[in-house]
C-alpha cells in the first residue's frame, strides 16, 4: 500500500484495504474476509512495522487506552501472590504501554507448560517482579487471565531483598549481584525488545 500524501478521515466499519502479506492492521483497525476495516472514527496513518510491512492505523485525535487482546504479549507487575494464584497490573500491551494499568491473574496451572501440579507460586513470583506473559481470556471481575507458560514467557526483571535488580542464572533461579544470594523464579527468555520495561 503506498504511503499516503495526507490523513483520510475513517468512520467504524470502513474497509481500508486488502489484507496482504506486506500490510497489517494495528489500533483502530479489524481484519475480516481478507480486508482491513477500520473500528474508530478517526485519521488514517501508515507506517512501517519492524517487521518491514506497512501497519495500517486509525487514531482519533483524542487519544485512547488500547485494550488487550486474546493472544496478546503484555508486561505487567506483580502486586500479589498466594498459592493458587498471583494478581498483576498490566502496564503494557506489545510496546504500547497503557495510559491507565489493567488488572491481570496468572493462576498455577498457566504458570509452566510441563510438571504444572509442581508449580510453586512464591517460588514463580514475588510483589514487584516485572512479568511479560500472554493473554488467555477475559476472567472475571474484569481481571485478564494470563499464562507464561512459554520459554519467553515469565520474570525479565526483579529486584532482591538487598535491593540489587537480579540476575538470571536458570529457568527457575536468579542470582543477587551484591550478596550472591539465589532466589526461584519462572525466569524468562529475555528479549532486547522487553528491556525497555526495566524502568517502568
Amino acid at each position: 500500500m503506498t504511503k499516503m500524501a495526507a490523513p483520510t478521515v475513517c468512520v467504524p466499519g470502513q474497509r481500508i484495504c486488502r489484507l496482504e502479506e506486506t500490510c497489517e492492521g494495528g489500533c483502530g483497525t479489524y481484519s475480516r474476509n481478507g480486508y482491513i476495516y477500520s473500528s474508530l472514527a478517526g485519521y488514517l496513518q501508515t507506517s512501517q512495522s519492524e517487521d518491514g510491512k506497512s501497519l495500517i492505523q486509525v487514531k482519533t485525535q483524542k487519544e485512547q487506552n488500547i485494550v488487550p487482546s486474546l493472544d496478546a504479549m503484555v508486561t505487567t507487575r506483580i502486586t500479589n501472590v498466594n498459592p493458587r494464584f498471583c494478581k498483576c497490573m498490566i502496564l503494557s500491551v506489545g510496546r504500547i504501554p497503557l495510559k491507565e494499568p489493567f488488572r491481570g491473574q496468572i493462576r498455577k496451572e498457566d504458570v509452566r507448560a510441563t510438571e504444572k501440579d509442581k508449580v510453586e507460586m512464591y517460588k514463580c513470583f514475588r510483589p514487584g517482579d516485572i512479568v511479560v506473559a500472554r493473554v488467555l481470556s477475559l476472567g472475571d471481575a474484569h481481571s485478564y487471565l494470563l499464562s507464561t507458560a512459554e520459554n519467553e514467557l515469565g520474570v525479565v526483571m526483579a529486584t532482591s531483598e538487598a535491593g540489587a535488580v537480579l540476575e538470571p542464572i536458570s529457568w527457575c533461579k536468579m542470582k543477587c549481584p551484591k550478596t550472591l544470594t539465589e532466589e526461584f523464579r519462572k525466569v524468562a527468555k529475555v528479549q532486547s525488545r522487553y528491556v525497555q520495561y526495566a524502568g517502568t
